[in-house]
Parts: C-alpha cells; structure tokens; sequence
C-alpha cells in the first residue's frame, strides 16, 4: 500500500473498537496463503488468530477457491423469498447431519451476530405461541459475549461485555454468575443450588436461557465444565425455557469434538453458527432449532418465523460453506485438532510459572495465557509483527486459535512468541 492509501486509512476507515482520533496502527496485508499473512513490505505472519477464528483451513485454499468461482459462474446471489437453490438445500444438508441429533430446522442468515438474534426472536415467538405473553427476558450467565447487534449486546456481561455505555438503551435481562472455573472441575453443589434459584426467581418472565457452552470466548476465554450445561437444560425443562447454545466461536471443531454442546452430550432447541462455517472465506450464519420449536411458532398468531434478511442464504457463502464442511470431515480434523491441543499444552505450559502470568489454559485448538496486567495494545501488536507471528490480545488475554492447518513449526513459533513477550514488561500496562 502506498503512504497515500495508508494516510487514507488512517484518517477515514474505522477498524473494530479502534478510535478514529488516536488510532492504532495497522498492517497492510498483500496476501495470504496457508497459516500465514504477507505484509505489502514482503514480511510474512503466521497466524494465530484465524481471522478472528473463521479461517480454519488457512488462507487461499484451493477447494475453496474453486467452490467461489464456479459458484459466481452460475449465480452470486438471488433473494431467499419464494426462491430456493441446490447451495442452501446441500449446506441445509450438512449442517442437520454433523449436528447434535434433533436440530433439523434451518435458518440461514448473514452474520454470527444476526444469528443471535434471529435464536432471541425464535424463542420469544416460540413462548408467544404457547400463551407466554409476557416471557420476553432472558437469562444468561456473567461473562458472556454474544455479538454487537441489539438483541446479543442485551445478553452480553452487561458490565465487562464491551458493551456497558449502552446501558440506558438496551433491553435488561438477568445474569447468573458465571459457572466455576475449569473444564475437568467437579460440580459444585453450592453453585448449583444457587443456579436453580435464579431459575425459580426469574424463569416465569424469560424466554430461553442463552449461553456459550463450555467456552466463553470474547468475554474472557474462560473455560467451565460441561455437567453445568445438563444442569441448565434440566432447569429450562423444569421451567418451561428453551435453551440457545452460541456456538458461532466453538462450533466445527474448535474445542475437540464439532461442536461444544458434545462435551455435555446434550441437544439445545436451538443453535448459533457462524464464524469458521464458510472457513473465512464469506460472512453467513446459520441458526438451527428443533421440530417442536418450529412447529409451535408455526402454530402462533404469526404463524411464520418473524425474520428475513436481503442476503438469506446467498448461494456464493452456502456453496463454500457446503465445501468447507466437506474439507472439514475429509481431511482428519480430529488428528489436527489432537495435535495442535497436545502442542499448544506443550509449548505454553512453561508460561505459567512466569511473573506476568497468572493462568495458561489449553482446550482443544484454543490456547490461552492470562496474564496479570492489560497488555499495551500497541506495543505487544508491534513486538509479535517482530517477531513473525499474528497474535491479537486483548486486555489481560494472550491467546491463539490457530488455523487448523498451521505446523507444528508454526504453532511452537507462536507460543515462543507469546512466551517471549510474557517476559517484557515494557509490553504491559
């Protein structure tokens, strides 16, 4: 990029929770291909972020490639209303065979965000129907991070959610706290026995309990065990509220298996896709719910499902994302997610013994090292770029969710990176 494009970034282009009067620096990127990012000065990157997650197969994927091209050959897009085509019957497809056993209705949408939405109104429409008038809260755990739209900002941790200026505009909800740290932790009694009151204090006005299973991502990183998940379900039966799992950051293999709701061995009535559905290459979502969920909101005063966005299953984003799952299952993820987990515990377990870190965690392709003090943005964005490697933190959270495609070569110059920086408290707040 020339100084001028550069300068014109600078002053005009907003980057995500980036200020347009002191705005960090950014780098220009030329290319991508595999794991890594070529910087227009010839530099290149391994990444380490998978573009916030989508990329698992890396970048410049040549099945992927050629599912955008013969796709544009034939159409682009055309509006979902009173028109159907094979891409979204054939992603439709493959979504209801790969998830949990009982998600058979799709609604494909355009963002992970929207996603969210789309499973908010879905639930309160559902309790519509069934005389449920005034059940349009929702109930949620701290910590939480379900998108920047409306209705998902609502159910965000309403003080650490990134979202707490709009305080005054936003729908009020009810948040429990969080579950006890720790994937491999046995149940606490206490916690559930303070889970099941919140239900008995504020089910009768709620729609649906919505949550990031197993996995809160951008609200912390922050890993819990799967039994809270059974507990949940059994509470929202008890209480007549549906359950919504996000898993726009977890689904199709990021936490081990394809999606976290099989950590818990359970089937929510509804599900949040997005993300690394199109493997980065398109921005589409998909929400999936079960029979009775549709069938009771086809039974209600709307009698249709209250949503309908202009670019509703573009034919260009279901076909990749029919390709991308097929890759998915064909090229052995569950060795490469072993692997990247057996590497990333590996490489970053020395961190946990070093001054600035308070906690390493690892599960499945997800590693993470929370350090004591906020990094200094700009100065640890600079010393990664040094040193070769992606890697884009936030507040106390170093982290790496690595394309599913990246070496081990690769993945160890990652966490040294991140190990490297650990020790420069120069980088920190």
């Amino acid at each position: 990029m020339s100084p001028e494009e550069l300068a014109f970034d600078r002053q005009h282009l907003w980057h995500p929770y980036t200020s347009l009067t002191e705005p960090l620096p950014v780098y220009p990127v030329a290319s991508a291909t595999g794991a890594r990012l070529r910087l227009t000065d010839g530099r290149e990157l391994i990444d380490g972020m998978a573009s916030w997650w989508c990329a698992i197969h890396g970048y410049n994927v040549p099945e992927l490639n050629a599912a955008l091209a013969e796709q544009s050959a034939r159409m682009s897009h055309v509006m979902f209303g009173g028109i159907t085509h094979a891409p979204a019957v054939a992603l439709g497809q493959r979504l209801v065979a790969i998830t949990p056993e009982g998600l058979d209705k799709v609604f494909l949408a355009d963002s992970g965000s929207v996603s969210v939405e789309v499973a908010m109104k879905m639930a309160v429409q559902y309790q519509h129907a069934q005389g449920g008038v005034g059940r349009g809260k929702f109930l949620t755990f701290r910590g939480g991070y379900h998108g920047d739209t409306t209705g998902p900002m609502s159910v965000c941790d309403p003080e650490t959610g990134m979202h707490s200026l709009f305080a005054g505009f936003l729908p009020v909800h009810h948040f429990m706290s969080r579950p006890p740290a720790g994937f491999a932790a046995e149940l606490d009694a206490d916690y559930v026995r303070r889970l099941a009151a919140f239900f008995a204090v504020h089910a009768p006005s709620a729609a649906a309990f919505i949550c990031e299973p197993v996995v809160q991502g951008a609200g912390g990183m922050y890993f819990y065990a799967p039994g809270y998940l059974r507990v949940v379900q059994q509470l929202c039966r008890e209480h007549g509220l549906l359950l919504i799992f996000d898993e726009i950051a977890t689904g199709f293999g990021r936490t081990g298996p394809l999606f976290a709701a099989e950590h818990a061995g359970i089937t929510p009535d509804i599900l949040c896709l997005g993300k690394a559905l199109t493997g980065g290459y398109l921005t589409l979502a998909a929400t999936l719910c079960t029979s009775d969920v549709a069938d009771t909101i086809g039974r209600g005063e709307a009698g249709v499902m209250m949503h309908g966005p202009t670019f509703m299953a573009n034919p260009l984003a279901c076909h990749v994302a029919a390709t991308s799952i097929d890759l998915l299952l064909q090229r052995g993820w569950r060795e490469d997610l072993t692997r990247l987990s057996e590497g990333l515990a590996l490489h970053l377990r020395s961190g946990a013994q070093m001054p600035l870190v308070q906690d390493v965690r690892v599960l499945g392709a997800i590693g993470v090292v929370e350090t004591r003090r906020p990094v200094n943005m700009a100065k640890m964005q600079a010393f990664f770029v040094q040193q070769g490697v992606w890697i884009r933190p936030f507040g106390r959270l170093i982290y790496l969710m690595p394309p599913y495609v990246t070496s081990d070569a690769e993945l160890e110059q990652l966490c040294a990176a991140i190990l490297a920086a650990c020790g420069r408290p120069e980088l920190f707040q």
